[in-house]
């Protein structure tokens, strides 16, 4: 599943939760619910049905396959507003490529991430590459949705292409754990992506029976989304699945524990974690915006309709 790899973990730094550190407990499991995004590609909901209360600072995040697409198959989104939030796509197996109206994008295969903070507003377009579309093939990623503060809901838009081989790679101190810092830090180790708003975000894979207890800000959430394989979360070890969001409560560490037996199809237990300093503020979300009031999801869409969060390119219209 993931490109960025090693074949030796223990040739990597090593982190821990420090001795004493309490690890969180559950507070709830959800398993997502499939679905379909854009032009017709399978998605998992990660987050249908968790309060915001517990999500704050993320507001979505959905799983993009994976399925392998047929020649004509591969799908993609048509060209889309968003404004007042930042859009986290992870890619973990295929390609693909990005263009926004402020003059961001680029290609990212497995490995890389694109992080575009959309704030005042922007148009974008996500789409497999022609190659692609015409030999099909496997498709596999992630995209979170980030909130920003009030304060910064109308900064300028910005692009990061962050490329696998700058992904902070740490390891357990037993080396059965492949840790891959995006963004955020992680035991002192910090991830290449910048971001307004304080987060945490790791790639975690576990090999079977495997067990991590990292150090977490205790001013920060915790969630654990399984990509992939079975294992167990919190202090009471919890059992979760592909699919399943752990939502942990407070303490200041991270447990997460890889199952002896994985399925054939996914031999080692794949987790995405997430932390972030909750911002507190109301949220008013809808279809591509996620402001702080009705008054003003209105104005984000009597401005894209005015065509002030910008036109499409010339050259893709």
């Amino acid at each position: 599943m993931p490109a960025v790899t090693v074949d030796n973990p223990l040739t990597l730094p090593r982190v821990a939760a420090p001795a004493g550190a309490r690890p969180r407990r559950v507070l709830a499991v959800s398993t997502a619910p499939a679905g379909f995004e854009g032009e017709g590609f399978p998605v998992r909901r990660a987050f249908a049905g968790i309060r915001y209360e517990l999500l704050d600072p993320f507001v979505m995040m959905d799983q993009m396959g994976e399925v392998e697409y047929a020649p004509g198959e591969p799908r993609g989104t048509p060209w889309h507003p968003h404004r007042g939030f930042e859009t986290v796509t992870y890619l973990l197996d295929g390609t693909f490529v990005h263009q926004d109206s402020h003059g961001g994008g680029g290609v990212i295969n497995g490995g890389d991430t694109q992080w575009m903070t959309a704030g005042a507003g922007l148009l974008h377009i996500e789409a497999p590459p022609e190659e692609l579309v015409v030999s099909g093939g496997l498709f596999h990623g992630l995209q979170l949705w980030v909130n920003l503060p009030a304060a910064h809901k109308m900064m300028p838009p910005r692009y990061q292409d962050i490329g696998g081989g700058r992904v902070r790679l740490l390891t357990s101190p037993d080396g059965g754990a492949l840790l891959r810092v995006i963004a955020g830090e992680l035991g002192g180790h910090r991830g290449p992506g910048i971001t307004v708003t304080p987060i945490t975000m790791v790639h975690a894979t576990l090999r079977p029976g495997a067990e991590v207890d990292l150090p977490w800000r205790e001013d920060f959430n915790g969630l654990v989304y399984v990509l992939a394989g079975r294992g167990a979360v919190g202090e009471e070890r919890r059992p979760v699945r592909r699919g399943q969001t752990a939502v942990l409560g407070e303490g200041g560490a991270l447990r997460v524990r890889a199952d002896e037996r994985q399925e054939s199809r996914a031999p080692e237990l794949e987790v995405v974690l997430l932390g972030g300093r909750p911002i507190g503020e109301p949220v008013a979300h809808y279809g591509p915006f996620v402001m702080n009031s009705h008054a003003e999801l209105v104005a984000a869409f009597e401005d894209y309709r005015a065509g002030r969060l910008g036109t499409v390119p010339a050259d893709r219209a």
